[in-house]
């Protein structure tokens, strides 16, 4: 019976420029493309066509399409940089009210771990306050970035306000820390690709491979499917990879 490929397989990177490296499974793959690119190297006389062809030099290129989200995977195969638990998270339209007497303030939700003022609105409205550093007038906030305490005019007592900030949280989260590193500083992988029909198997390792390019497409009303392009290269051995096939 002849080998047919369906579905999107089982796609694994190792990173291979450190020991003992966590094998990292790309989650919900979605499409999975590897290309195999050469020049060809014409010798031309005085004719239209060419007297010999050679191919010159090759590249073995790849995209993944994978809509599970994985901090280990984007820093494994792309950053390699450092990642530690907590990170920053943020507060979105966070509804609050003028108290109607003094002080006329408001403590974010987060205030113990606040970290960054990202704006207030008018509730009712949508029309946005301006910030001030202190005594706000009507229409103005100004916000501790310390405590997390905003600040409103006494002429805004009672307003329905919406509050956006960012805050630190130290479980629940995975943070990567994108350092200004150095050119050529990157984190090389393996990747193993394997495809199953009809109980056949078509396998790819490519033993060293360098991501060039990451990107996050949110659209509305639709899934982030991200996107992770890469190059193959050869290993210590000389060896770029293999494929397996049933056939």
């Amino acid at each position: 019976m002849p080998q047919y490929a369906f579905g999107s397989g089982t796609l694994i990177g190792l990173r291979t420029d450190i020991a003992n490296a966590t094998p990292s499974q790309f989650g919900v793959l979605q499409d999975v493309q590897i290309d195999l690119d050469s020049s060809l190297k014409p010798l031309m006389g005085q004719n239209q066509f060419p007297v010999a062809v050679a191919r010159a030099d090759m590249k073995i290129t790849g995209k993944i399409k994978s809509a599970k989200i994985v901090a280990s995977v984007f820093n494994d195969l792309f950053f390699g940089q450092t990642s530690t638990t907590g990170g920053i998270l943020q507060a979105v339209n966070e509804a609050g009210s003028v108290p109607a007497v003094s002080t006329y303030t408001i403590t974010a939700v987060n205030a113990a771990t606040f970290a960054s003022d990202l704006g207030v609105y008018y509730a009712n409205t949508g029309f946005p306050f301006k910030k001030v550093a202190s005594g706000p007038t009507v229409g103005q906030y100004s916000v501790n970035s310390t405590t997390g305490i905003y600040t409103f005019a006494v002429a805004d007592a009672s307003a329905a306000v919406l509050l956006s900030y960012t805050y630190t949280a130290s479980t629940g989260a995975t943070k990567i820390t994108i350092a200004n590193q150095l050119q050529g500083a990157a984190p090389t992988f393996q990747m193993n690709l394997t495809e199953t029909y009809n109980s056949k198997v078509m396998n790819f390792q490519l033993n060293q491979c360098i991501a060039n390019k990451l990107s996050f497409p949110l659209k509305n009303s639709d899934w982030m499917v991200n996107n992770i392009e890469f190059q193959a290269f050869a290993d210590a051995a000389g060896n770029v990879g293999s494929m397996t096939t049933s056939e």
